[in-house]
């Protein structure tokens, strides 16, 4: 995908959330065939440098247009981390729209293994215990660099101990092509 496709999804992305707040706002034009296709997104709303909401989808379910505003929606009033976001913020806010690749399962053969499998600043990662499931984008490699410390923190947002580990427990990779807003 190129630079103008991601221009046009940032702008779907802030143009949903200015709608939202009640703010005016110009709406780009999104009836382009590209958007009508299936695609998994995640929007990323960061201020002064920090997480302020990120919400996606892992499986391309409905049309990427569609999924990038729901997303954006979520992202800014439904991240339960984070109280919904005000209209005094929004200027402020820079968007990250992250279109996944489909996750593919990654085959290990114990906890080591997987360090030695992932790739940082390329893998996005899934993992799924029974009733636990977190992600991580490709893009948090930049402030978790080493695989332990990466693992360690996605097993705790799935709400398993730091040092759990388990035969059952199930990983799948993706990557991410994404375009953000100048800063």
């Amino acid at each position: 995908m190129d630079s103008d496709r991601g221009s046009i999804l940032l702008l779907i992305a802030r143009a949903t959330i200015s709608q939202a707040l009640g703010l005016p706002v110009e709406a780009p034009i999104t009836n382009a065939s590209w958007l009508k296709e299936p695609g998994a997104s995640f929007v990323t709303l960061k201020l002064q440098q920090q997480l302020r909401g990120c919400v996606g989808s892992l499986v391309a379910h409905r049309a990427l247009d569609i999924d990038v505003k729901n997303n954006a929606l979520a992202a800014a009033f439904k991240d339960p981390r984070f109280t919904p976001l005000a209209a005094s913020e929004l200027h402020a806010v820079r968007m990250e729209v992250s279109i996944l690749t489909p996750a593919t399962p990654l085959e290990f053969l114990g906890e080591q293994d997987v360090f030695q499998k992932l790739i940082p600043h390329v893998d996005g990662v899934v993992f799924e215990y029974q009733e636990h499931r977190s992600t991580f984008l490709p893009q948090v490699w930049e402030s978790l660099p080493n695989p332990q410390v990466f693992m360690t923190h996605l097993k705790q947002k799935a709400g398993v101990a730091a040092d759990f580990w388990s035969d059952d427990i199930k990983l799948s990779r993706y990557g991410v092509i994404k375009w953000q807003e100048n800063t």
